[in-house]
Formats: C-alpha cells, structure tokens, sequence
C-alpha cells in the first residue's frame, strides 16, 4: 500500500512544502514542514492533525520553503520532538542558521494565536471575552533552543542506504530504507529513495539538473560508463513524486556562463552610473552561489588593467547569521562542485610555491608570509565581500554616497535587510532591484501580496516603459521603470502586553498547559525531553507497541483537538479518554477495571525509566564526540546538548575560563566578540586597500566593526515577555529600475521532459508548483509514458497524477501474489539463475489442493488448545471460531510435477524469455575484462573491436550488428568469433529461460 497526501505546496503559488507518504503497515513519512513568507499558524493544522501517528521525518533543502516551521513546531507541538528526523549535514547546519535568522529579523515568525482560540481559553476560564482583533504573538523559540531542536537530527550522507527508527507511537517500519541523493539547487539539497517492500518511492522535489559554480547537479545520471543513463537506484521506481515547478520555462541560451555573463552585465551598467544595486536572496542556500560569483568577478577584476567600475564599487552581504553561514560553507567543501574543491588545491599550492621561492631575510619573510596567508583564502574566505550583521551598519552603509551592490536576505522582501534597503533606495531612478527568481501570486490570510510577488507583476507588466542598456556582447539588457508608483510594505513590530491583553495571554498558556498534561501521551508520561530515537526513553513507549494501530492513532489526541473540547465542555478529559491514566491524574480516584482491556491498560501506569539500547550495547550520544570544527555554536558557547543558555550558579563546579561566559561584560564573552571581529575587520582593511579609497574605506569597514550588539534596535527584543504585534504600512513612491535574472537553480522544461521519461517511473506525482505548471507537464508526461494496460477492459490506465493540497492519492504498485506450496519432488528440479544479485527461476507445475501436513496439523492443534483454555468464560463463541478455522485450514494449495502426458504438450507451447536489463556500461567493461576493445561511437552505441555494434533501443532490447566470422587477424585458437563472443557475454548478464 502506498498513499501520498500534499499537504502544502500542490498546484498552488505558494513555495511551501509538506507531503505525507503512508505505507503498508501504518508507516507515515512526513516529508519538509516548510512555511511561506507570511507564517500563518493555520496552514499548519494539516500536519499539526498527522503529528500523533508519524514514524519519521525527512527534510530536503535549507530554505524556508521547506524547513520553516521545523522549529515552530518543536518549540509548540509536544510530540514533534519525539519523531526522528533525517537530513544531510549541510541542511542541518544551514538550517540552522536560516531560522535563527528568521526569528531574530521578523515578529511574525513567532506567530499569531488565533482568535478563535483565545475567546475559547477565556471562555473556560470565566473571563470577560478579548477584542477579536487582538493579535498576541506565541513564545518564540531563542536561538539556544533552535540550535537544540536541529541537534536532534540525525545526519546522513549520499548514496548510503539507512534504516531507520521509527517514534515512539509508530507501528514497526518493517524494513523500511531510506537513501539520500544529490539534488542540486542547495547544498545538502537531497533526493530521497524509499523502499519498502515492494515500493520504490522517489521523492524529488525542487531539483536542478545542471551544474553551478557552487552546487553539482543532480545525481540522476550516471556518467562514469560513458553513457546517460539514470542510475539503477533511481530508475523504474513504482512512484516518481517530483515538482512541477518550472515547468512552463525555458532554459537561457547558452546556459550557465551566459546567466553569470547577464547579471554582472546588469550590474556594471548600473554601477557605471552610481546606482545602487539590491539583490534580494535567501540566507541560507543559494547565496552561496550569489556571493561566490560576485567575489570571484571582483577578484578577476581588480587583478586586470582594465578601467571597470568594479573597482570603485563596493559589495556587501546583510543578513543576521551570514558569519555562521560563511562558517559552515567553508567548512563543507566537499559537499560542493567538484570544482570548488580543485580551486583550494590551487590557492594551496600557489601559496607553498611562493613560500619555498621567498629570498629574503626571516623578519621580511614573516611579514610576507601573513600576507600570503591572508590572500591566498579559499573559495569562501572574502577580500571583497564585506558581512554585514547588525541594522546600524546597513543603515550606514546605505546612506553613504556612491556605487555599491547590496546581497540581502530574504527573497521574498517581506522580512529582513532586504525589505529595509528597498524602503531607502526606491526612491532613486539611478537604482536598480535584481530579482533572481520569478515569484507567484501570494497567498495569505489578509490578502496581503508580498513586496516580491508586487514588483514580479510590475515587471511583466512593463507598464512604464524598458530601459535597454548594452550588455558585453552587444545585446541589450531589458530595465523596467517603476514609473512612481505607490509600494506600501507591512512591517512587524513587538509591543509587551499589559492589563486585560497580559491577563488573555496567561489563562490562554493556562489553558494549553493543562490539556498537555492530562493528555494520555503527553509530556508527563512520554519519553525525556530530547526526541532523538537514540536517546533516552521511558517504557511507555514500549509497552504501547502491543496496541493496534487504530487504537494507537485515536489515542494520541492532538493539543489543538483537546484544547477545543475542554473549552466547548468546560470540563477536563474524562475517564474514558485518560483510560487508566486516570489513577494519575484525577484525584481520590484508586481502583480502575482492567477486564476487556489491552496492551498497556492492563496494568497500573508505572514509568520507569530506561536506556535504549540495539544489538551492540547501550546507545552513545554522536554529538558529545564531535571535533572542535564541527560543534554546533552561537556566540562561542557549545550548543550540542542545548545547555549553553544556563547560568552558573553559585557553588557550581565550571570548567576553567568560563568566569564571565555568560556575563555582559565578563572577559571570556569579549575575548570571544573580538575574534569574531577580527576575520571582518582584517577584510575591512583589504576591501579598502584594494578599492583604492586608501585610507578612507578602511577606516570606514573600521567604524562598522565597532558597532556593538547593543546598539542593534533588535537585540533585545527577545527578552520582552509576553508580546503583541503591531503592523505598521509605510509607503514610498517607488522610482527605482527593476531586472530579473533567473539565479534560482531549479529545473526547467527542457530538464524534466528529458528526465522523467528516462527514468521510467510506473506512476508520476506532480506537485510543489502552480496549477498551469502542474496541468502542462502532466499534459506532457502522459504523452511521453507509457500507460498501463489492464487486462480488465484493455484500456490504458492514467498513471500521472494531480492532486491538490489535502488530497489523498493511492499510487500502490500494482502486484498480485499467491501463496502456495512446492512439494519436494518439484524443488529438486529447479535451476536457479542470477541476475543483478537476484535468483531467477522459471517452472511449469500442476497446481492442486491437498491436506495439509500432519506435523503442521499438530502444531496448529496445540495452539488451539493454548487458545480454548485462555478463553474458557466465553465458550460457545471459541468452539465456532474453531471450526471456522478447521474448514479454512485443511486443504492449502500446492504446486508439484507436471504428469508425462501433460509434460510434452507443454514444452512444445513454451518459448525462451530473456529476463534482465542489460546496461551497456557494464556490458564495455565485461568485454575489456577479456581482451576486447570497446568503446562507445555516437548515441547509445557500443563498439567491440571495430566489427560488432551493440545498440539498446527505447523499448529495452538489445541489438547486435556486425560480422568477423572467418577474418585471418584472429588465432586458431580462438574458436569463437567476436560476434558470437560478444553474444555470448551478453546472454550471460541475462537470465535465458527456456520455458522447459
């Protein structure tokens, strides 16, 4: 069985995706719990319902699209953190990142309780109703806890298949692998391959085909044998999930170098002028190409003699975590293009060579040797690029005078730097908006239209008029005015709450505190807090496995469920909902009736705590293991057990320099606030230098880095309290140009028309794109796959499906299995063969139904007996089941050898099939294991010795071609020709079955 839910993200404008894979046996996979731009609480009622029976999580890419309200719902969902979550190490690092920039940029990341809940709270309470309009914002999570919840994730590598544990409250997985694969678009952005019994789901979902400075492509291909053929992994699954975005565009001629060649065509002609350049990007994944491209055209620029305006411009990053992101990046080089890493190599070797080289007296040779270390960096280690943190440096940044290009997160505009910077440059017809993705129509709660999704439609529409300016190679480069118009942005502040508002919010956390702990899986009787499956647990867990799945799932009640019906009663869970939890949580209650019932309510609800440990031992925690580079922190302190926010105490033990870690101004925390300014300012000093300002941008790279975290408008926010959020709309006449280049790294038409029909799924799953997309390749793909023909009507089945957000979709591989017998006569004559690693064998048998064995029989009996006894009080209703089970277990099916007379009639109906897919690349390197030459010519052609020609066509079969019966070049002692070789090793990497 296998069902695919979209829970977000399907034929919908939107970029956010959730999808919910069940499998036989009642395994949930729960797939990305990303968010959009406006962060409303109600598009997650759909996964906060599927929480209580999920077996694990898979997350995809570091974007907001897919892992936005990962930390939301650790910090507000009680079992979420309970689930196992999987991802690569690349997205768990960058994702962290990500959200503590989220949360420490923008009030709506918090997000808004809805009204309906707290006039609930207050009605159960007694109260006086709240002002419906009253918007009062949930706890945030703090960045110690953010970087607590992405801890808990276990991190996988590429191509290494995993089992892996399934939740507390989840049925067995029974077998269930999990494999990760490049997708390209992000690094760490992963492809996941499920298998399950006889289910091979693939799950590709924002991809991108093609290589880039930073990101390999994806690793659907495999090219090591010479040929384009999908790896055998990827390739005929029973289900493709993949998104349809991009569907409708067409690749850029010319490809990647004519996209790097466009966007800084587009930025030298603004900058010629003294325009400034925004960019606004993501800050965690595809900045890393953005900020890659732009260094390295610095770089090269400033090396020539050319008089470009590069040199008199300065570039800058602003976004508030982009010192960690940078940090990771460099740290991750092999997760990255091949290239990148090739690069180091280089910049390493320059730098020994001109060490060993150096002549010159041992003071002159140290001075040098700072400054060859400092220049010969790596592909991530900034001479032009200045990182920008804190509010005050932008607002400095943008008020000076002169050309400069501006990265800054977030793409969509609606929180972050970016928005701030468009709030002071639109106003300029000399400045210039670069869009590097095409945006949809927003979808929130109020109708509100984000600030991208408002200038993507002012840039199709082209209502003011283009502005062409000549690019390098003489074509031009299309700028759309604004022509005044009125941008209205929407921007987030927190206010503390007090009187009536302070009072709704407490009997609201009131309320939600005392539903989680009557709830029967709650905090108070579930596993300790981490939710690592590795971790410590209680037997809770393991007794509640006895239970079906049916009565596991409608026990495990949601927060939001019982929240709304003790508030519609007025009163507490009742006794049939605790069950026997009820001897714990309702006082004077001592005697509960256990007869009738099962699994862990037969017996009185004792917690004792355990370990978890597998068939090696007790189970380790990986992250107390951890090298120095690859520990998880923020401000310096170790955040791998999520302890670094404790203060310590008088008396405590603490380790040796950490007086005043945690103090404002204890020595350890400024010590560590100077070396994370050091790296900045020394490239403060370069950028200066190399601009040519001389002293001038030096010292002005200089008074940034002596901005303080106090002086940030937005450091302290986190430590209000209880808050509301007020919405303030300034406006602005918006002058400013606007330019698209598509720097979004995802697959385009040409990609998925000549992906999906070489990998040759049995059933496509569109979703993750707008309905006009979805419609179009799905128009596309069932002309291109080959429909399933049923043997019912004759007719083709449509195996493309479309579904829309909340729809289920039964995509199960379409099998049909028997069981039978073989008796021993039959077994004797069987011929296995391999093929791929698999036994294949082929028998024509008489099938008949015979009694079953009488040792079978006894065994049965016995167990019959063990049953009769146990049920004694009821039984009438025993002896009939008995019976029953007498007549439906005498007889079985069994196969055995065909009689002579039907042997020989048989055999002549027969005919040979050949069972296996023989791959060209293996089939070149069988040959040249035993002495022949081959090689591929043109498409899909291989080449043996220069006579015999092997071609596969689309369908699958083989053709071999040539002669070389009799030719004199070969010995005598080769008794076979190459034509009859190359058969030869080509029926032996197939299974031939006669059909005897």
């Amino acid at each position: 069985m296998f069902n695919f839910t979209p829970l977000l993200g399907a034929q919908s404008s939107s970029s956010a995706s959730q999808s919910l894979v069940e499998l036989d046996g009642g395994v949930k996979v729960l797939i990305d719990v990303g968010w959009d731009e406006h962060f409303t609480v109600s598009k997650l009622q759909a996964l906060e319902r599927q929480i209580p029976s999920l077996s694990i999580i898979l997350l995809t890419h570091p974007t907001p699209s897919h892992l936005g309200a990962f930390a939301h719902c650790c910090k507000h969902f009680p079992l979420f953190t309970q689930i196992p979550i999987y991802a690569t190490t690349p997205v768990i690092s960058l994702g962290r990142t990500l959200l503590q920039d989220v949360y420490s940029s923008t009030p709506l990341a918090s997000t808004i309780i809805p009204a309906d809940r707290l006039v609930e709270s207050t009605y159960a309470s007694g109260s006086s109703p709240t002002d419906p309009s009253l918007q009062l914002l949930l706890e945030p999570p703090t960045l110690d806890e953010i970087a607590h919840y992405f801890s808990l994730i276990h991190p996988l590598k590429y191509s290494q298949p995993h089992e892996p544990l399934p939740s507390p409250f989840s049925p067995p997985l029974n077998g269930l692998k999990i494999t990760a694969y490049n997708a390209g678009h992000t690094l760490g952005g992963t492809i996941w391959h499920l298998q399950h019994g006889l289910e091979s789901i693939v799950y590709a979902v924002d991809w991108n085909q093609v290589r880039e400075n930073v990101f390999g492509g994806a690793a659907w291909l495999d090219t090591s044998g010479g040929g384009a053929e999908v790896i055998d992994q990827l390739r005929k699954p029973t289900a493709l999930i993949c998104s349809s975005r991009g569907a409708e565009r067409s690749s850029l001629t010319g490809g990647r170098r004519k996209r790097d060649d466009v966007l800084l065509d587009t930025i030298r002609a603004t900058v010629a002028k003294g325009g400034t350049v925004l960019i606004p990007t993501d800050t965690s994944a595809r900045v890393l190409e953005l900020a890659y491209l732009l260094e390295h055209a610095w770089r090269k620029e400033h090396s020539s003699n050319s008089n470009s305006p590069f040199k008199n411009t300065h570039i800058y990053l602003a976004s508030k975590n982009v010192g960690a992101t940078m940090r990771y990046a460099r740290s991750m080089l092999e997760w990255m293009d091949e290239n990148i890493g090739k690069e180091l190599e280089a910049d390493e070797a320059a730098a020994t060579s001109k060490k060993q080289h150096r002549r010159a007296d041992s003071k002159q040779a140290a001075g040098r040797d700072v400054q060859t270390a400092g220049s010969s960096g790596g592909p991530f280690e900034f001479k032009h690029l200045r990182l920008l943190e804190k509010r005050k440096q932008v607002d400095r940044i943008v008020s000076r005078p002169g050309a400069k290009v501006i990265l800054a997160s977030d793409t969509s505009l609606e929180w972050g730097f970016s928005r701030d910077v468009l709030e002071k440059i639109a106003t300029e017809t000399s400045n210039l908006i670069l869009l590097t993705e095409s945006y949809g129509a927003s979808e929130s709660a109020n109708n509100h239209e984000s600030l991208g999704s408002l200038l993507w439609s002012w840039y199709v529409e082209r209502r003011d008029g283009v502005a062409l300016e000549p690019g390098a190679d003489g074509q031009n480069l299309e700028m759309v005015h604004s022509g005044g118009r009125e941008l209205q942005m929407m921007v987030a502040e927190r206010m503390a709450l007090e009187g009536r508002e302070l009072l709704a919010y407490q009997q609201y956390l009131a309320t939600q505190r005392r539903v989680q702990n009557r709830m029967p899986m709650g905090s108070a009787a579930a596993l300790e807090s981490s939710a690592d499956a590795v971790d410590e647990t209680s037997s809770t867990s393991s007794s509640s496995s006895e239970e079906s799945d049916s009565e596991r799932q409608g026990k495990a009640l949601n927060t939001s469920a019982a929240v709304a019906n003790l508030n519609r009663n007025k009163t507490g869970l009742t006794k049939e909902t605790l069950g026997v939890n009820v001897l714990l949580r309702q006082p004077d209650v001592y005697d509960y009736d256990v007869r009738g019932r099962k699994g862990r309510e037969q017996m009185f609800p004792f917690v004792s705590k355990r370990r978890r440990a597998d068939d090696f031992g007790e189970v380790i925690r990986p992250e107390e293991y951890l090298r120095a580079e690859e520990r998880d922190e923020v401000d310096g302190n170790d955040m791998r057990d999520g302890m670094s926010g404790k203060d310590v105490k008088y008396g405590q033990k603490r380790k040796w320099g950490d007086a005043g870690l945690h103090g404002e101004d204890g020595e350890a925390g400024a010590v560590a606030a100077k070396k994370r300014r050091q790296p900045n300012m020394e490239n403060g000093i370069r950028n200066g230098a190399a601009n040519g300002d001389g002293t001038n941008g030096g010292l002005y790279d200089a008074e940034l880095d002596e901005i303080s975290d106090d002086s940030d408008s937005e450091a302290g926010d986190n430590g209000m309290g209880p808050c509301k959020v007020i919405i303030r709309k300034p406006s602005v006449n918006a002058h400013m140009k606007i330019a698209h280049v598509d720097f979004a790294g995802l697959h385009d038409q040409r990609s998925l028309s000549m992906l999906i029909p070489l990998i040759k799924p049995r059933k496509l799953i569109l979703v993750g794109g707008s309905a006009s997309e979805t419609a179009y390749l799905a128009g596309e793909c069932r002309q291109k796959l080959v429909p399933t023909v049923t043997e019912a009507d004759g007719q083709g089945q449509d195996n493309v499906y479309t579904p829309t957000n909340g729809e289920m979709v039964n995509a199960s591989v379409d099998t049909n299995a028997w069981t039978v017998k073989l008796s021993s006569a039959l077994v004797k004559r069987l011929r296995w063969q391999k093929v791929g690693g698999l036994g294949v064998v082929t028998l024509t048998a008489h099938l008949s139904a015979i009694a079953v064995d009488e040792a079978v029989s006894a065994d049965m009996m016995a167990k019959k007996q063990k049953r009769q006894k146990l049920l004694e009080d009821d039984k009438a209703d025993c002896k009939a089941d008995l019976a029953l089970t007498d007549n439906f277990q005498r007889l079985a099916p069994i196969l055995d050898v065909l009689p002579a007379s039907l042997a020989a009639a048989t055999r002549s109906m027969a005919q040979s099939l050949h069972v296996g897919d023989l791959r060209l690349a293996d089939l070149r390197k069988v040959l040249q294991s035993v002495g022949h030459t081959a090689d591929f010519r043109g498409e899909g052609t291989l080449l043996i010795d220069g006579l015999v020609a092997v071609r596969k066509t689309t369908t699958g079969k083989i053709e071999v071609e040539g002669g070389g019966l009799g030719l004199p070049d070969y010995p005598v002692r080769d008794v076979q020709s190459p034509f009859h070789s190359v058969k030869r090793k080509i029926y032996d990497g197939l299974a031939v079955i006669t059909g005897a």
